[in-house]
């Protein structure tokens, strides 16, 4: 017996040298293998010893081939191994690690499943992860992970919720690429959208995927299970992101077509409201939708279609257009009901008056609703009998009530005019009466203009109070400074144009004309108090006594010390310019500091001129006096003299140079 025979490959007869060195250490360092190979010795040396005599080795010993054995020998031949090998391997499956196979189950015990997937081998799957699988039993195939062929104890380990998983995923990436549908049932709510369990995995559902229409309460999907396409996946992180409106929406393209096809021009259908915008309806007509026009939903006018219609509510519309490449469908509702024109009573001809609410306000006038789609004109020419111009957004509101004249009517056309002031007399028939001129009377201000004032006398009779015949003193640089709408106002009649139908009315005429006092109190060259009004760049505006408002060039307004005067300020002016045709008065401030300067100076001349007409009187009376001198008094007096000289010199010099400037 040799180690190499015993460490012959079985089926590759091959021998395997690292293997025989291995198990020669292993031998020689037992003490059973040192034992067998010295038993095997002894036995060689014993057979070697016999003799060759036939007595005594016995009949047939010396054919007896003693080194045969039944170790490493076979009774197949290499064919039959062959077969045999090869039927073993066909009864097994070829399994590899991090793949999914088919498993049968065997037999079901001690909270384990058994599976057999035709290995070597068994596998183990604990039962918990059958839970879906109330009915599991015997016989049964269950796809499952192979995650090991061989655990560290020869185990073949095996998983159904790894199988699960990457057929769930599978599934996912398929409905991605090729629109296949999912299942999944929704385990939560979260920011945005909702979760679905797709097979084991979490997938996010947008809120605006859940429906076609706009989804409030996300709760109420908490638990549903539900269908759905893969929009989005992420294969790093092994995310998709799915959606139910996609399958609403391929169902309703499919519909939409259908009944696309089956549409017709002037058609009767029957939808539902499904939503309501500021231009419009929307309807649902049984899976495609169509748009209901706010200007089709009735022959009146209407702010918004909520005023007509309500969600949800079922209503019969015509087709009026559609559109097969846009898969637009324009509808009408007012057109299933006959025009109201066409049923218009008779008796509403030229001359007759009718009753309407305002529905419609435009700078020319206002529209009076009749009946629903019957609709007229009020022109602000025919709202009153009065000149004064009319602001119709301000006069009419929306929703009022009003009675009119019918002017004229087409009815071809469809148009009509209206009057209201045709339902009153004309009151400038007795204007002449009522409002003659230079006639006194109390008027509502109706009307702001920078030009003036607009004053109504009675209903159809007003005229206009001109700016400058507000006030004799005042001037305005617009007629708000002096009143407001509304107020009253007491005025005179000035002028009354017939043809025009205008009155030119006044209010300071009802008062005298103060401007013939006024040219007496201040004269050019006189002297007055008066304070700054109002200052700009160029000029200001002062306030005289007696409310009388006067004008200065701003070069005229410099103080004395240079600085020029501030609003509020009192000065002292001189009136430069009194005009009383233009009422106008202008006035100075340095110019009356330049008469008080010259007066000043004027004042220190003669005074001077004075003090020196009194010396030389005084020389005059004291030489008289003298009749004899001496030598001494010659002295004396000469030095008198003298001094006498020096003082008139001295007093004489600021004269003359008084008299030279």
């Amino acid at each position: 017996m040799h180690l190499d025979d015993e460490k012959k490959d079985p089926i590759e007869g091959q021998s395997t040298p690292e293997v025989k060195e291995e198990v020669q250490v292993v031998e020689e360092s037992t003490p059973a293998a040192v034992a067998e190979e010295a038993k095997e010795e002894e036995q060689e040396k014993l057979v070697l010893d016999l003799p060759d005599d036939p007595a005594v080795t016995g009949p047939g010993h010396s054919d007896y081939n003693w080194n045969a054995t039944q170790k490493n020998t076979s009774n197949y031949s290499e064919s039959e191994i062959a077969n045999y090998l090869k039927d073993y391997e066909s009864s097994l499956s070829l399994v590899e690690e991090s793949e999914i196979v088919t498993g049968i189950v065997s037999n079901i015990q001690d909270g384990d499943v058994i599976l057999d997937i035709q290995y070597k081998s068994d596998g183990l799957v604990p039962l918990s992860e059958f839970r879906d699988m109330p009915d599991l039993k015997i016989g049964d195939p269950v796809p499952v992970y192979v995650e090991k062929q061989e655990d560290d104890r020869g185990q073949l380990v095996l998983s159904r919720r790894k199988a699960k998983l990457l057929k769930a995923w599978d599934d996912l990436v398929d409905s991605y690429e090729n629109g296949t549908i999912v299942k999944g049932t929704i385990v939560s709510k979260t920011k945005g959208g909702l979760i679905a369990d797709c097979s084991g995995l979490e997938t996010f559902l947008p809120g605006s995927q859940i429906d076609i229409k706009p989804i409030v309460d996300y709760d109420a999907y908490v638990g549903k299970t539900m269908e759905f396409k893969v929009v989005k996946i992420n294969e790093v992180i092994k995310n998709a992101v799915v959606s139910h409106k996609a399958l609403i929406e391929s169902d309703l393209a499919e519909q939409r077509d259908a009944i696309i096809q089956r549409l017709e021009k002037g058609q009767v259908l029957e939808g539902v409201v499904k939503n309501i915008t500021d231009f419009g309806a929307f309807l649902d007509l049984g899976g495609v939708d169509g748009l209901l026009y706010i200007t089709d939903i009735s022959w009146g006018r209407i702010n918004h279609p909520s005023e007509v219609l309500t969600l949800h509510e079922k209503i019969n519309v015509v087709v009026l257009e559609f559109d097969e490449n846009k898969k637009r469908i324009s509808l009408g509702l007012k057109q299933l009901q006959p025009h109201p024109w066409e049923v218009l009573p008779v008796d509403i001809v030229e001359g007759s008056t009718v009753k309407g609410k305002i529905v419609n306000i435009e700078d020319y006038g206002a529209f009076l609703e009749i009946s629903p789609g019957v609709e007229g004109l009020i022109h602000v020419s025919e709202v009153t009998w009065s000149n004064q111009p009319i602001n119709a957004r301000e006069f009419f509101k929306l929703e009022q009530m009003y009675e009119a004249k019918v002017v004229t009517i087409d009815r071809e056309e469809r148009k009509m005019s209206l009057s209201v002031k045709q339902l009153t007399p004309d009151p400038w028939n007795e204007i002449q009466k009522k409002f003659a001129v230079d006639t006194k009377h109390t008027g509502v201000v109706k009307n702001l203009t920078p030009y003036g004032v607009f004053v109504e006398l009675e209903d159809g009779i007003g005229g206009m109070v001109h700016i400058s015949d507000l006030s004799w003193t005042k001037r305005y640089s617009h007629p708000s400074e002096f009143t407001k709408v509304g107020n009253d106002i007491d005025i005179m009649i000035l002028e009354i144009d017939d043809e025009s139908r205008k009155l030119s009315l006044g209010h300071k005429q009802l008062e005298e004309n103060p401007w013939d006092t006024f040219e007496n109190v201040f004269p050019v060259g006189s002297y007055h108090e008066a304070t700054v009004m109002k200052r700009d760049d160029r000029r200001a505006i002062m306030l005289l006594p007696y409310g009388l408002e006067a004008y200065s060039p701003i070069k005229h307004m410099r103080k004395e010390d240079g600085n020029t005067a501030e609003l509020d300020e009192v000065l002292t002016v001189k009136v430069i310019e009194f005009n009383r045709d233009d009422k106008r008065i202008m006035v100075s401030h340095s110019r009356y500091l330049e008469d008080i300067r010259r007066e000043a100076d004027d004042t220190v001349k003669g005074e001077k001129v004075k003090e020196r007409k009194e010396v030389r009187q005084q020389v005059k009376k004291t030489q008289s006096k003298v009749e004899r001198t001496t030598l001494g008094d010659m002295a004396a007096f000469s030095a008198l003299q003298e001094q006498l000289d020096e003082n008139a010199a001295k007093a004489e010099a600021p004269a003359a140079k008084a008299e030279e400037e």
